[in-house]
């Protein structure tokens, strides 16, 4: 892995800063959670005289990682911004990042944004939390990390791989988990805090099987303000949904629809195809096989169908 010059720099402006707040993504998922309170954890565990907070939207799915910090905008001046999993900055929850006197970027997704007065970009991380947990290997003899905050990096971890199933899993990748187990990660209670369902969503699975629709090696499921106040679920947990339809015979690309007041959110997953240039062209983006982007109306999806499914066709082409 590159970037051994950019993660130097990072921990010199870390140790530059008395006041270092961490922000993630809108719709924050597991990855999101396990990269802030992760690298809050390594903060403060190795600056103990340092204020450092997390901040943004909350995630019930993986509450159990840490709590948000509520901060006022004076706490922002001469503060060290921290983005971290979040390509452009539309996306960054909480605008107030900005405040800061200094922001860095540590992302993998494909670079499209270059946010930031420093940045950290590595697209050969599975995950964000992975790239935290190999910051801190990096430089052992200066950092500190705790077992909550070996906690919060495996969560990020196995959330953004699909437990270690996704391409981009590494050698790299089971050595940073075997860390954090060593570091006290109870395997067993993370696997267990993400398994637990309601009985609301599994209602809500009977309807994605039931409804999902077919088209030419794509399939989808629309997530539309109707459903999701019938099964009583937040948006979360129906966007969630989107890897129940993976993995069909003869279908290598799918997505999760989500209405929203003024846009529809799409969820795209790929076994085969590349998808992010797909997303691009959507006013979204993303990695090969998982990627996300919008529509305006539900007037444009048969556009988007059908450019999905011309995706599939060159796949099978071969070009």
């Amino acid at each position: 892995m590159k970037g051994q010059k950019t993660m130097q720099r990072i921990l010199d402006k870390i140790k530059a800063y008395n006041t270092i707040i961490i922000h993630g993504h809108k719709r924050p998922d597991g990855d999101c959670y396990g990269a802030q309170f992760g690298l809050k954890n390594i903060i403060a565990s190795s600056f103990p005289n340092k204020k450092v907070y997390v901040v943004g939207e909350t995630s019930d799915f993986v509450s159990f990682v840490g709590k948000m910090d509520i901060i006022s905008d004076d706490t922002y001046q001469g503060a060290l911004s921290i983005v971290v999993d979040t390509a452009v900055q539309d996306r960054i929850s909480d605008p107030r990042y900005t405040l800061g006197d200094y922001i860095i970027k540590i992302d993998h997704h494909i670079p499209v944004d270059h946010y930031g007065h420093m940045r950290w970009v590595d697209t050969n991380f599975p995950s964000c939390a992975q790239m935290i947990a190999y910051f801190y290997t990096k430089f052992q003899d200066e950092l500190k990390l705790t077992e909550e905050g070996a906690i919060a990096l495996y969560t990020g971890i196995v959330t953004d791989t699909g437990r270690f199933r996704f391409r981009g899993v590494s050698q790299l990748t089971h050595q940073m988990a075997g860390l954090l187990i060593k570091k006290g990660v109870d395997v067993e209670y993370i696997d267990r805090q993400l398994s637990v369902e309601s009985m609301e969503m599994i209602a809500l699975k009977g309807y994605v099987y039931s409804n999902f629709i077919v088209g030419d090696g794509v399939v989808y499921i629309k997530m539309t303000r109707d459903v999701i106040e019938k099964y009583g679920v937040t948006d979360e947990q129906a966007a969630s949904m989107v890897g129940l339809i993976g993995g069909i015979e003869g279908y290598p690309v799918w997505a999760l629809l989500m209405e929203y007041p003024t846009e529809i959110r799409i969820r795209l997953r790929s076994n085969g195809p590349t998808i992010n240039e797909l997303a691009n062209k959507y006013q979204g983006g993303g990695h090969a096989k998982a990627a996300g982007c919008k529509l305006n109306s539900w007037d444009e999806l048969p556009t988007f169908i059908k450019d999905a499914e011309d995706v599939v066709k060159a796949h099978l082409k071969g070009e």
